[in-house]
């Protein structure tokens, strides 16, 4: 069972949906579902929605909760801002960054990469202070 899967089994839960709706939402056998339940103290409540859950229905990535789509609108991923940073903040290497821009240093000769700037020309400040005051101090 994934965090991902084990996320998802505790906000359906808490919204009280079954476990063998929660188990056919998630892709796991009911008495995995009630195991898992029992382990981290989600039993004794009796679940009031009893209707079974949209197979195709999504979660939101980071805390599992089930997401409502409007027709017609772009499809979320998350349930809030506070869910959307937080997921984005712990997978960085998810960003698809286009704007990454490679360069040789006009001074030191170094390759370096920017990102969102085409056109810069070194690769640190000490570099461009080096380069346009020929080294000195600036006080001439």
């Amino acid at each position: 069972m994934t965090n991902q899967q084990k996320d998802q089994i505790t906000a359906l839960r808490s919204q009280r949906f079954g476990y063998a709706t929660i188990a056919k939402a998630v892709g796991l056998k009911k008495d995995t579902v009630v195991a898992y339940c029992r382990k981290i103290g989600l039993t004794g409540t009796k679940a009031t929605d009893n209707s079974r859950i949209d197979l195709d229905a999504d979660f939101c990535l980071q805390c599992g909760a089930l997401l409502t789509q409007t027709p017609g609108r772009k499809r979320i991923k998350f349930c809030s801002d506070k869910c959307r940073v937080a997921w984005w903040n712990t997978h960085p290497e998810k960003v698809n960054r286009k704007a990454v821009y490679e360069f040789t240093c006009a001074h030191c000769g170094k390759p370096f990469t920017a990102y969102g700037n085409a056109g810069r020309k070194y690769c640190c400040h000490a570099c461009y202070i080096a380069d346009r005051f020929k080294g000195g101090d600036g006080n001439e």
